[in-house]
């Protein structure tokens, strides 16, 4: 499904349900990125009905959050959309006053989310393999952008105006929030002579669960823990690994956070101080194998988890991490033009 599409058919379905009842929540979230016992158990806890609605991309997502008539209540962004929408008026300001689990987060993170959110989750950008088809481990971004030849037709990118320029952009040594017409222009050329090798532009997560698609790919950009994911969605753990390229990252935060415009705000914060509190923290943690950025949640979780690099990325990787920082409209614009084109073509194929 196209991250466009995803977007109109989220658009409708919130819009459709109405203004939430006092008995039901909705949570805009990406598929799979929640322990769905936690929404249980609040459900069990305060009779309060957790819908959630998924989105594959950050475009997707913004869309839907940009649109007046959809029904958010809380949502989860990243840092940048937090900083936008809250300084918009779109997402509320949070502190330890209305969500007391912000006491267990560290100020060097919370100021990511500008004010506007809760620490969810975070980690890299890197590629994402199928072990059985690639044996060697991929080592650096040109074993994306610059594939072998048994790679043609088998690889997913992704159809996101900022993660999709990662690879490329850090390829060339370039910041992945890079302006420039110069910097994107290369960018670009790197990935349009990629493109005969990519299957497809949809978030890997999602064309994995294509019949058609997801045998068919064996290489692809994510994100560090998407590889459990897709190993759950395919029913093989250890089929999918990830790797961080040498050549440096991307290092992401997401936000959860409350909208505005809900009509349920203290039922919504009442969810987030619920999901962020030390205790679910670190369940949601070890169901997702990510990590949390709860000092109070971090302590719960066993000494092998807090060690595990594939969880917790090393130093050596988060000093060569770059942090996403917001981009200015012309180079927001020229970049979902090119994506766009690309993954037009791809799907013209």
């Amino acid at each position: 499904m196209r991250g466009a599409l995803l977007a109109a058919v989220s658009l409708t379905a919130l819009a459709a349900a109405g203004p939430a009842g006092a008995t039901t929540l909705n949570l805009l979230i990406w598929e799979a990125y929640i322990d769905e016992q936690i929404l249980a158990d609040f459900t069990a806890e305060t009779g309060i009905e957790v819908r959630q609605t998924f989105y594959d991309s950050g475009d997707a997502r913004d869309e839907i959050l940009a649109d007046p008539n959809s029904n958010v209540d809380a949502v989860v962004t990243n840092e940048n959309g937090a900083k936008l929408y809250g300084n918009r008026g779109i997402i509320m300001a949070l502190d330890a006053a209305n969500v007391p689990a912000l006491k267990d987060y560290a100020e060097s993170w919370t100021k990511r989310c500008g004010g506007y959110g809760v620490p969810y989750l975070w980690g890299t950008m890197g590629i994402l393999y199928r072990s059985d088809k690639v044996t060697t481990a991929p080592a650096s971004w040109a074993d994306l952008m610059k594939p072998a030849e048994s790679l043609r037709g088998h690889i997913a990118m992704y159809d996101d105006h900022a993660e999709a320029f990662v690879a490329p952009l850090v390829l060339l040594g370039k910041s992945v929030n890079a302006n420039d017409n110069e910097s994107l222009k290369a960018a670009y050329a790197l990935m349009k002579a990629q493109a005969p090798y990519v299957l497809t532009y949809d978030y890997v997560i999602t064309s994995v669960q294509s019949p058609d698609k997801g045998p068919n790919i064996y290489m692809a950009l994510g994100y560090s823990g998407d590889q459990y994911t897709l190993n759950d969605k395919v029913n093989a753990p250890g089929l999918w690994r990830y790797v961080v390229p040498r050549e440096g990252t991307l290092s992401w935060l997401d936000c959860i956070t409350v909208s505005e415009r809900s009509g349920n705000k203290e039922l919504a914060l009442k969810l987030v101080d619920y999901i962020s509190n030390a205790k679910n923290g670190a369940r949601n943690a070890l169901k997702l194998n990510m990590p949390t950025a709860s000092t109070a949640a971090l302590a719960l979780l066993p000494p092998d988890v807090q060690s595990n690099p594939e969880i917790y990325a090393a130093p050596e990787i988060l000093a060569k991490s770059q942090l996403q920082e917001e981009l200015t409209v012309e180079s927001v614009q020229a970049r979902r033009r090119i994506i766009s084109s690309l993954a037009q073509r791809s799907d013209a194929r």
